[in-house]
C-alpha cells in the first residue's frame, strides 16, 4: 500500500498570483507559516518553515520548481505529536490556469512508511494541506488571513 494522498482547491485569481502566493516566502509567512518562512524556494536548496502549532524550523529540500507550474519538495515526516521520525515524505504542488482568473491547486504528499503511525501522519497532513488551501483562498481571494488567533 502507497501511502499518499492528493488534496485540491480552486484559488479565482490568476496562475501568477497563485504561485507567487506559495513561492514567495514573504507573502507565504502572512496567512500560512504562521512562524515565518525563509528562502525562496530554488531547485536543489533548503528553506526554511515554522508553524506556531509545532515548535523548530521545518527545512524543506527543494526538488523541482517550474515557475506558474510545479513545486516539488521533501520534508520530514512527523509523528503524531509533532516528532521527527527520521525520513522524509515528498509533497508535490502542481499549478493549472483554468481561465485568465482561476488556478487549479493540486497538492500531493506521498512516502509514509506503511505503519499505523504512517498512516496517522498522512492524515494529519492531509488535514493541514487541506488547511493550506483554504489559507490561500481566503487570503489571496478575500484578503482574510484564516490562521491569526487560531493557535
Amino acid at each position: 500500500m502507497d501511502l499518499s494522498f492528493q488534496v485540491q482547491a480552486k484559488i479565482q485569481k490568476p496562475l501568477g498570483v497563485v504561485f507567487d502566493a506559495i513561492h514567495n516566502p514573504e507573502t507565504l509567512s502572512v496567512y500560512f507559516t504562521t512562524g515565518g518562512a525563509s528562502g525562496v524556494p530554488k531547485e536543489g536548496t533548503k528553506a526554511l518553515w515554522r508553524f506556531a502549532d509545532f515548535p523548530g524550523d521545518f527545512p524543506i529540500f527543494v526538488k523541482k520548481v517550474i515557475p506558474n507550474e510545479l513545486l516539488v519538495f521533501e520534508w520530514e515526516a512527523l509523528g503524531r505529536f509533532g516528532e521527527r521520525r527520521g525520513y522524509n515524505t515528498r509533497v508535490e504542488m502542481s499549478f493549472e490556469s483554468l481561465d485568465q482568473g482561476s488556478t487549479l491547486v493540486r497538492i500531493s504528499e506521498s512516502g509514509w512508511k506503511e505503519t499505523q503511525e504512517g498512516l496517522d501522519s498522512s492524515y494529519g497532513n492531509c488535514h493541514g494541506w487541506t488547511q493550506m488551501l483554504c489559507c490561500l483562498k481566503a487570503y489571496v481571494e478575500y484578503g482574510i488571513i484564516l490562521r491569526r488567533g487560531y493557535f
